[in-house]
């Protein structure tokens, strides 16, 4: 298993975000996280990646203890927050190439990269703009775009279709779809109908507590 979650549990005050929550995911099989809001999605995947500490459990990515080595797993997962972060002064093709070099990647590697990424993410149009200057959506699209930039193995997106219109999320499903081939991809959302379109597998998430974990076809 690329990730492996097992007993991880958060508190914030006397509220339980997490209670206990373990799950495994793999590659070549997307697996949805679906949920309400509220339902701990965030937490987990904040604390998976390294951006919020646990206080119990363990988190295991590519054999590796990530909660005690963020940093080292850092190029190897692609993380799309649900907020999606960005410096609104960049330039779109400036701020990818910079996460190229903050990812340690080789400048040919980079621009070759940075390339297929505005293609495949529909940015051509923007990529000269100041990311400030953007729609919500193509915000959202160079998010997904930095995410992926540095091929990481494993991929977790919270809420990345949000703020993309019908034809985006048309074509998002197909880049996830093909990135989902040889990738483990964690994808959160509390909509059911966005699941079934690109998972295989899902894990149902309520108050913290795992309430189910299954195929599609049994969870229905």
């Amino acid at each position: 298993m690329s990730l492996q979650v097992s007993q991880l549990s958060k508190r914030y005050g006397a509220q339980k975000a997490l209670d206990e929550v373990s799950f495994s995911a793999s590659p070549g099989r997307i697996l949805g996280f679906l949920g309400p809001n509220g339902a701990g999605k965030s937490t987990a995947m904040k604390i998976i990646t390294g951006y919020l500490a646990a206080d119990s459990g363990t988190v295991s990515v590519l054999g590796e203890n990530a909660l005690a080595n963020p940093k080292k797993l850092a190029a190897q997962i692609g993380y799309l927050p649900e907020n999606n972060p960005l410096y609104l002064d960049s330039y779109v093709r400036e701020f990818l190439e910079f996460s190229g070099g903050i990812y340690g990647m080789k400048s040919a590697d980079i621009r070759r990269r940075t390339e297929e990424m505005i293609r495949k993410t529909g940015l051509q149009s923007e990529q000269h703009k100041k990311i400030g200057q953007l729609s919500k959506g193509f915000r959202q699209r160079v998010g997904i775009a930095e995410a992926i930039l540095a091929e990481p193995p494993v991929i977790i997106m919270d809420e990345p279709t949000a703020g993309l219109d019908p034809h985006q999320i048309r074509s998002f499903r197909e880049l996830i779809k093909e990135l989902g081939k040889d990738r483990t991809i964690l994808l959160s959302t509390h909509i059911l109908s966005e699941v079934e379109m690109v998972c295989r597998r899902a894990i149902i998430i309520n108050k913290g507590k795992i309430e189910a974990s299954d195929t599609l076809a049994n969870l229905e």
